[in-house]
Formats: C-alpha cells, structure tokens, sequence
C-alpha cells in the first residue's frame, strides 16, 4: 500500500530509513513502483535530465504538471512528491499556495517540495494550511544556482552552519513532514537530525539522515553530464542502452533483423490472386 504522510513521519520514530528516487513518466514509474521505494520525487531536475537545460530554473509549471500526471499514473504503490519549480512560489504566498494546489488537483500527486528555509517558513505553513503536505529542501537548493555561484557544498562556516540549523527547525515549524538536506556536511546533517522529529531525506549529506534521494539517471549511469561525488552508480543501464542501439543497427544493417519470428505470415493463395 502507498505510504502515507503520518507512516512517513513515523518511520523516523521507529529508525526506518527512508528511500526516494526521482521520476519522470510512465515507464519508469511503473518500475520504482514494483521496487521497495517508498517514494518518488518528479523532480525540477528533469529540466537538465529530461529537457536537456544548464539548470533547473527554465522548469515551468507545465513541465511539472506534464510531467506529474504521467508519474502517478505508473505509481499505484508509491507516495509521489511533486517540485514546485523556479517563480512558482516566490512570488506571493497566495500565488505559492495557488501553484501548490495545481500540482496536486492536476496531477494527484501526495506532496509538493520547494526549496529555502526561513524565508520559505511562512509560505509553508500556508500551503500546509490548505491541506497540501510540503517537503521542504535546504542546503544546495539548485533554484538557488546564481546566488551560490554554482553547485556548492553549504554550511562550511559557522554562521552558514547555524543558519542550516535555523532553516530546519524553522521549516519543521512551519509544517514540513520531511526535509531535503542537499550538499551538507555529514557531521552537521547529523545535528540536524538529530534536531528535527520529522525526516530529514540526504543527497550529498552522509548516511547519518534518516533517509535518501538519487536522481535514477545517475544512479543508473544514464545521464553523461556532471556526476556529483555523492552518486553511486548501481548500474550501467546507459551503456547497456547504447549497446542495444548499436547491435540493432548492426543487425538491420546485416539483415538479421527482423528474423522470420518478427514477421507476420500470408498464404501464398492470396499472394498469387494478386498477379
């Protein structure tokens, strides 16, 4: 049975970790979906992985509900988290709410994520309020790319550690049942853990929080671009893939493709009417 908001939470208490991969159609649903996930995330990443962009900044509302609703469709098991993407929660707290509901009465999905910390506190809190559950992101919030000046490890420095401490404890306040803790040094993502009763979900935070994130295209090896150092490749699927193209045109070429169990039969009676 897809897990809820409340045994999410609960995990933590009972020292369950947590999993969650990102998604971003149909097919791929379908299979996190026949895994032990426990959640999937239709991530803003799909702007670099899917749409071929630098960032995830150019993602629109449209990307996200496109590609939301295909995700929900292959996850019948499987909690789906959708991103709120770049502008579509900045702008107003009404507008934030506004956009949040979209994605969920557009697409069905569980849950929404948007990135910041403090700032962010109040506008969670008003999406919680409307009844939309909220995972929150801090640390790396690649939204947040020109400001950091490129995707950089966060709370390196006192001030910059203690305003992480802040934002997690601020966005547990405001209502998030999980939080992202993206590029943060393992010892303080451990403080934070241990801070917070809700998850904290790591990507580039060590072991020590209560659950994980990969995008499935760098833990498959599907994506040639930047891997992060945080990425574990838990299969080759990539060169399994350009292995397949190449023998199939190896094969058309030969003409051993398609072999006679790929073709469909015709008496020769009727062949021989046609003349």
């Amino acid at each position: 049975m897809k897990k809820t908001v409340p045994q999410f939470v609960e995990a933590k208490q009972k020292k369950e970790k947590l999993t969650m991969v990102t998604a971003y159609d149909y097919s791929i649903a379908k299979l996190v979906d026949n895994s032990n996930i426990d959640s999937i995330l239709v991530g803003d990443s799909l702007g670099m992985v899917m749409l071929g962009y630098e960032n995830t900044l150019q993602v629109t509302m449209k990307d996200m509900i496109h590609h939301t609703k295909a995700v929900v469709k292959g996850a019948k098991n499987t909690m789906v988290i959708a991103d709120m993407p770049f502008m579509s929660y900045h702008v107003s707290i009404e507008k934030a709410v506004e956009n949040a509901g979209r994605l969920i009465k557009e697409t069905n999905a569980t849950a929404v994520k948007l990135e910041g910390g403090i700032e962010m506190a109040d506008t969670i809190k008003a999406i919680v309020k409307a009844q939309i559950p909220v995972v929150a992101h801090i640390g790396l919030t690649p939204q947040s790319v020109n400001i950091f000046g490129g995707f950089k490890v966060q709370g390196k420095n006192i001030d910059a550690a203690k305003k992480l401490i802040e934002d997690a404890k601020a966005v547990e306040k405001a209502g998030a049942y999980a939080v992202v803790l993206e590029c943060v040094p393992e010892k303080l993502a451990k403080i934070i853990t241990e801070e917070l009763e809700i998850p904290t979900i790591g990507i580039g935070a060590g072991n020590v929080c209560d659950g994980q994130v990969l995008v499935y295209q760098d833990m498959l090896n599907m994506f040639s671009g930047f891997k992060p150092k945080f990425v574990k490749m838990y299969a080759d699927i990539g060169k399994d893939i350009e292995n397949a193209f190449n023998r199939y045109v190896e094969e058309v070429k030969t003409e051993v493709f398609p072999a006679k169990e790929h073709t469909f039969a015709i008496s020769d009676d009727v062949i021989e009417k046609l003349y």
